[in-house]
């Protein structure tokens, strides 16, 4: 096997295993420096791995004949089916036969599998799912997104560090601005966890906390990291997807509506196919959750194999940069008030 080896869960998600592992032989073909343990069933794995003797010699198969749904209780369903594929991929981590996971599979089952299986960089109290969303002005990391919808201030604080390193050895942000969501910019504004977590992410020495962040600023760019809870965040998230879709389907209907708005449309046509790129998240490949012992990628649950191989690009950028390991140093900074 060469050099980072990233553990593929080929049964999770829609489109399980078949874009799964096109998608592994894919990344394999665009970067000669990864190896892949392709967890699944053996049969079917080889079979789909046919043609792909060029990169066969970085491959091996992981067998496990279970997999975790999308309807099973996630922690129950870690715990009890140790020979699922997720399991076994986030297994081969924990015992240092892979750096890093990717999933397509249950939000749920991956959140649960980092924490049980993989387990927490020490220090931190919780890992946190962490997507990269489109802004006015440039792309930014959303962190809690669900994993914690409970949170205390400490959380917050850390979730500001993780964000901060991701986006800085990942997404290339030299100095990344960390905002706080909440009601107002004013520091006195916001409930009891807010104001105790801007404290304390303003008395750190880790990253630069650039102050609240309003919801109506969440997607102007002005911030790299935006810090919020996982019930707030998850919130943020699923309004954001409602109202693009919802926006988008309106400007569609009402482009069509006359002869003149449909000439206005067709002129238009090139802008809208980049504003759709911009939004695709095939291109981004995954949402990281940060916070255990290595690189965990958690791939959109429709993801074909375009996004299967920027997830696995996406991972290997995390093992390159030593995310794992340069949040463990961070926390050093993390001063309490």
């Amino acid at each position: 096997m060469k050099g980072h080896i990233i553990a593929l869960d080929a049964m999770g998600g829609d489109n399980a295993p078949e874009a799964i592992v096109a998608g592994g032989i894919r990344a394999l073909r665009q970067y000669p420096d990864i190896s892949l343990l392709i967890a699944g069933p053996e049969d079917r794995l080889t079979a789909l791995l046919s043609g792909a003797e060029d990169v066969r010699g970085r491959v091996e198969l992981l067998p496990a004949e279970d997999v975790i749904t999308m309807e099973e209780p996630p922690m129950l369903a870690v715990r009890r089916k140790v020979k699922s594929s997720l399991v076994q991929a986030m297994i081969a981590v924990r015992e240092g036969r892979a750096g890093a996971v990717v999933s397509a599979g249950s939000t749920g089952a991956v959140l649960a599998g980092g924490m049980l299986r993989i387990g927490r960089i020490q220090g931190i109290e919780r890992p946190a799912l962490a997507p990269v969303l489109p802004g006015l002005k440039k792309q930014f990391l959303l962190i809690d997104c669900g994993a914690n919808v409970d949170c205390q201030p400490k959380y917050l604080q850390q979730f500001g560090l993780m964000g901060a390193v991701y986006m800085r050895e990942v997404a290339g942000v030299q100095d990344p601005a960390v905002g706080l969501v909440n009601i107002g910019a004013e520091e006195e504004k916001g409930n009891k966890l807010t104001k105790e977590a801007y404290q304390l992410m303003k008395a750190q020495t880790s990253y630069r906390f650039a102050g609240n962040c309003e919801a109506r600023d969440i997607p102007s760019g002005d911030f790299d990291v935006v810090v919020t809870d996982g019930f707030a965040g998850n919130v943020i998230l699923k309004y954001t997807e409602g109202l693009v879709g919802t926006v988008m389907g309106m400007l569609k209907r009402r482009m069509l509506e006359t002869k003149r708005t449909k000439l206005g449309a067709a002129l238009a046509k090139p802008a809208f196919s980049a504003l759709k790129k911009d939004m695709d998240y095939n291109t981004v490949g995954g949402a990281p959750l940060l916070g255990v012992q290595g690189a965990v990628v958690k791939a959109h649950g429709s993801s074909g194999e375009v996004a299967i191989m920027n997830a696995i690009r996406q991972a290997k950028i995390m093992l390159d940069g030593d995310v794992v390991g340069k949040i463990s140093a961070g926390l050093a900074g993390l001063k309490d008030e």
